[in-house]
């Protein structure tokens, strides 16, 4: 599947015939990722629910192998599979970063419950304290002449930081994006965000995304730069973000969840061979 040209694996392990905590590997997921027929940014693997009343337990892995707290194009694509396959309309997932609820209104018009952000240094994570994450000393370039700097950082299932310019394509994302997202100051890796303001509720985005690289899409960071655009008061609380495979719906509610709402795409279907069946 893909979600606005950001390639999406899921794999229903529901039916498996080994039991579900032998059913997968990191060799596994890099062996899928590397095959053609099967390359992917992200993959998502359902697993039965730990509690009645869940569609599926989530486990989300990058094409390194890496695993990833959230997803959220992979998440309206697990929703649209569901609905295919069920006729429902309305899901609750168990994932890494918590219980999150979908809805399906049709394949373009798909709604996730991304959960609340975290914008505590210890949360996000980050290797020392920074008291106010809305912008953090960290930058790219000469010292006294930044290329970038002082980035907003959150954590919307998996760390975030998101560098505030003028020109998404101003720069070689490509190039630093690597040494960003190793950087010592975040234990964790980071997805890496160019968010450019164009109004209140606008924001086109263009992001390196941990273990993946650069991205059509990423859903978990267009819901980063809107919490963090809001927060530093740049945005509103409901933005249509702009990515370079299509845009987004963020809405930011009073209760502090994000929901994200766009499309997902079914391009085929078929049974890995493997250890995955």
């Amino acid at each position: 599947m893909h979600g606005l040209g950001n390639q999406i694996l899921v794999v229903d392990q529901r039916g498996a015939r080994m039991p579900a905590e032998q059913a997968i590997s990191q060799e596994d997921v890099m062996a899928a990722a590397a095959d053609p027929m099967t390359s992917f940014d992200q993959m998502m693997v359902l697993m039965p629910p730990r509690s009645n009343g869940l569609s599926a337990k989530v486990e989300i892995y990058n094409s390194d192998g890496s695993e990833s707290g959230a997803c959220g194009n992979g998440m309206r694509c697990v929703a649209l599979y569901e609905a295919e396959r069920t006729g429902l309309a309305d899901f609750t997932f168990e994932t890494a970063a918590g219980d999150l609820s979908a809805r399906v209104r049709g394949a373009d018009q798909i709604t996730v419950d991304m959960g609340r952000p975290k914008f505590g240094w210890e949360d996000i994570p980050l290797a020392e304290a920074f008291h106010d994450t809305r912008g953090i000393e960290l930058q790219v370039g000469p010292i006294d002449e930044p290329i970038l700097h002082s980035p907003s950082v959150v954590n919307v299932g998996n760390p975030h930081a998101i560098f505030w310019v003028d020109d998404v394509m101003a720069y070689d994302l490509a190039g630093f994006g690597p040494l960003l997202e190793n950087h010592p100051i975040f234990p964790e890796r980071a997805n890496i965000s160019l968010a450019q303001v164009v109004d209140r509720r606008s924001i086109t985005l263009r992001t390196w995304e941990r273990g993946a690289g650069l991205t059509q899409a990423c859903g978990s960071a267009a819901c980063a730069a809107a919490v963090c655009g809001a927060r530093k008061k740049l945005v509103d609380r409901a933005v249509t973000v702009q990515l370079p495979g299509g845009s987004l719906k963020i809405v930011w509610g009073q209760d502090e969840r994000i929901w994200m709402t766009g499309p997902a795409v079914v391009e085929t279907k078929g049974i890995l061979a493997g250890a995955m069946t």
